[in-house]
């Protein structure tokens, strides 16, 4: 299915108070962070959406590039201006926003692996960047989410191994539009909890696959291994070193080894 986004059916669709209701579309991007990026600075308004059907330069977590291939996926960033206390919990909010999109939309029971790619078995099925600029008390919030909806993977040597799509795993092609407004209608959902006080911790928490594994955490130029014993409140990793010491890691790149 490699059709462009019908529009006019996503925004017949869409439920949410102001998540979308400003859709940048564009036909081929860079990247969409980096156009959201520039429309945060000129004053874009919170729920701005910026849509590519294809990434030139798409990119995802710690640098690393982004498969893209046009018309097949859902590539977006949304602007967002939360208070900064609320900076933290975003990176549970997002990943958490996409399982249950999916889940809801597909039936198809996707987890988490520490701290926001999305999968469904042990293949990647989506990934989520996040920056965020602040400046006095102003604070915006770049949210993007790339989530593989009819990509083929075996198309993409260098991805074959490790990613999967809702079309590889349900056998036929996915619509778009529905999921996407689902996609907002979930982040914008969560976000208002969010402001009122309420964490998405518990939930994101319970997808979590990496609890429990024996794990190698890759942050900045060192490698902490370990028991991946839980979870804190903002998100940190818990690990438990073999000489029995417990540290709390903010970020990193988790490889299970056991």
């Amino acid at each position: 299915m490699d059709t462009p986004l019908d529009i006019p059916t996503f925004q017949q669709r869409l439920t949410t108070h102001s998540l979308g209701r400003r859709f940048e579309y564009q036909e081929s991007v860079g990247s969409t962070q980096d156009l959201a990026r520039s429309l945060a600075q000129a004053g874009a308004p919170e729920g701005t959406v910026v849509f590519a059907e294809e990434q030139t330069a798409g990119r995802g977590r710690l640098g690393r590039g982004w498969e893209s291939p046009p018309r097949q996926n859902i590539y977006l960033t949304l602007v967002l201006r939360p208070p900064a206390a609320a900076l933290r919990k975003l990176s549970m909010l997002a990943p958490l926003a996409i399982a249950e999109a999916v889940e809801d939309e597909t039936g198809l029971t996707p987890d988490i692996k520490w701290p926001n790619d999305v999968l469904l078995g042990e293949r990647k099925l989506a990934g989520v960047l996040i920056d965020t600029q602040t400046a006095g008390e102003e604070v915006y919030a770049l949210l993007g989410l790339g989530v593989n909806v009819n990509l083929q993977a075996a198309r993409h040597p260098q991805i074959a191994a490790i990613a999967t799509s809702l079309r590889e795993e349900l056998g036929r092609a996915v619509a778009r539009e529905p999921l996407l407004t689902q996609l907002l209608g979930r982040l914008e959902q969560l976000y208002e909890a969010l402001l009122a006080g309420d964490s998405p911790y518990q939930a994101w928490r319970s997808r979590l696959v990496t609890l429990g594994q024996t794990v190698n955490v890759r942050h900045g130029d060192t490698t902490e291994s370990g028991l991946a014993e839980d979870v804190d409140e903002e998100g940190a990793l818990l690990l438990r070193r073999s000489n029995g010491t417990l540290i709390a890691l903010d970020a990193g790149e988790v490889t299970l080894t056991g």
